[in-house]
């Protein structure tokens, strides 16, 4: 049985998230801010909570103070495919001008051996995006996939870890897999140069990456799993939590320290419903919660 919705990156912003959606909104196509509500009274006081879709792709955006910093170890792959569209190269080429500028290129935009138009960029919100030409021939993928890179004391995990991660989403399978050769410096022979999964209906790509960077997942991005009733709740908490002192408010990191918040679907009409006593009343119900409790919940937004 699959999710009641895909899942769906959160973004943790400073202060940012209304302006970072608006400017993510005004450069993808087919994209919209869907609700915007404001969490209030919290540890990191008033957090504006936004929702918006970006071509398709629903993404959750909070501003909620300093905490965290993103970094390249979650960054979201931008599909541009000839087959199906004919402009698909310059509009990865608009749309990369919009990304880089007050941001930076991590990979100059240029043609690889994997793909003859590609580029890395994190943008001015610190946010990081892959843009790739695809393989015409090859099996559609959604216009934007997250993408985790294992790196430092969870290097050479991403294999495992994709096959964990298709045995917690039911209708998962795998997709590509393509393995680092034998003498490329600072990567093992064998590990995982790039892969893709689908989890559920979405599409997550993984990576191993051996060069000293520095940097690995944080709570800047996580990814919330919408459930429809407690017994959905509990089974995610149950497989997903590996980190007992990282529980809180229904956020929890798994065994390779990346962060999911386990919410139900009420969560979501809630923060869209626009009424702030609700919101208020559900807000200070769940801040004291590890995993989330569904029938607590109903009774604050009820009371």
């Amino acid at each position: 049985m699959s999710l009641v919705k895909p899942i769906t990156p959160h973004l943790w912003f400073d202060k940012q998230a209304k302006e970072a959606a608006g400017f993510y909104c005004s450069v993808f196509p087919d994209s919209k801010i869907d609700s915007v509500a404001v969490l209030r009274n919290t540890p990191s006081g008033d957090c504006d909570v936004v929702s918006f879709t970006l071509q398709g792709q629903p993404f959750l955006a909070i501003s909620a103070g300093p905490l965290f910093k993103f970094n390249p170890s979650v960054s979201f792959f931008v599909n541009f495919d000839p087959s199906r569209d004919p402009d698909a190269r310059s509009k990865l080429d608009r749309l990369w001008a919009a990304l880089v500028e007050g941001g930076q290129a991590l990979m100059p935009l240029d043609a690889y051996p994997f793909s003859e138009r590609f580029g890395w960029v994190q943008d001015r919100y610190g946010v990081s995006w892959q843009l790739i030409l695809t393989d015409a021939g090859g099996e559609p993928r959604p216009p934007i996939v997250p993408s985790l890179m294992f790196t430092g004391q969870v290097y050479g995990k991403a294999e495992e870890a994709g096959a964990f991660y298709r045995s917690v989403f039911d209708d998962s399978r795998e997709g590509r897999m393509a393995r680092y050769p034998a003498g490329m410096p600072q990567d093992r022979e064998g590990t995982v140069m790039f892969s893709d999964f689908r989890l559920g209906e979405s599409w997550f790509a993984a990576m191993d990456s051996g060069h000293p960077h520095g940097f690995g997942f944080n709570e800047a991005i996580s990814f919330v799993v919408t459930c429809r009733d407690q017994a959905e709740i509990d089974r995610y908490w149950a497989q997903l939590s590996s980190v007992p002192e990282a529980e809180q408010c229904g956020w929890c990191k798994d065994r390779y320290g990346l962060s999911w918040q386990i919410t139900p679907v009420l969560m979501d009409e809630i923060l869209a419903s626009g009424d702030q006593a609700v919101i208020d009343r559900v807000t200070q119900a769940f801040l004291p919660m590890h995993k989330l409790d569904l029938a607590v919940i109903e009774a604050a937004a009820a009371s």
